[in-house]
């Protein structure tokens, strides 16, 4: 809510510090939608889901194995001799142990890939954004998750997402990887913002 009034402040800062002829031209994205719906997010979601399928199924066996000794410990450990029942217990433990240290690994890969691939995409969005703002005349584009409301008629998320598609290029490559001056920079930080309020496994 903060966020949201300081933003609708400035626009209006904005207006009074604009020459009254000058046509203010407002818009905004929905970074989540264009995220989801271009054709690198749509790749990305499946080559993510993909790979969370295959790491689950890895679990899973591992956690079957689990549950195997820790029912055979409980069913037959106390007909088993003291050095058998130690070696299963041991064996159970080790197994464990594996289990929640893979689960921990698997789970911090998968949140550092979402984060790398959705941060390449929503850097190319800003670029694709700051590029067509420029071109059209836009006073200023928003993000959709910074306002209150907007009116349905200045969303231009589908025209983003068409623009994007367009280029065909490998993600996180539109305006370059390094620091430039003037509107790079701005949609630079654009991007790193909407990136962390955005995934591809949303």
């Amino acid at each position: 809510m903060r966020q949201s009034f300081i933003i609708g402040a400035f626009v209006v800062a904005m207006a009074v510090a604009i020459p009254a002829r000058a046509e203010l031209k407002f818009a905004y994205v929905d970074v989540q939608r264009a995220l989801n719906q271009c054709d690198a997010g749509k790749k990305a979601k499946a080559d993510f889901q993909s790979r969370v399928e295959s790491i689950e199924s890895k679990l899973q066996r591992q956690q079957d194995e689990v549950q195997a000794l820790k029912d055979e410990i409980e069913k037959k450990g106390m007909l088993m001799n003291a050095d058998q029942r130690q070696n299963l217990q041991d064996k159970y433990a080790d197994k464990l142990k594996n289990f929640e240290r893979d689960y921990k690994d698997s789970r911090d890969e998968l949140q550092a890939k979402d984060n790398e691939i959705t941060a390449k995409i929503v850097h190319d969005l800003a670029e694709v954004i700051r590029t067509l703002g420029e071109r059209d005349g836009y006073t200023m584009v928003m993000e959709k998750g910074s306002i209150l409301w907007g009116a349905p008629g200045i969303d231009i998320t589908d025209q983003i997402v068409k623009t994007y598609n367009a280029t065909h290029v490998p993600i996180g490559t539109l305006g370059g990887t390094g620091a430039r001056s003037g509107g790079s920079a701005r949609s630079s930080s654009f991007g790193s913002s909407a990136a962390k309020k955005s995934t591809i496994s949303k």
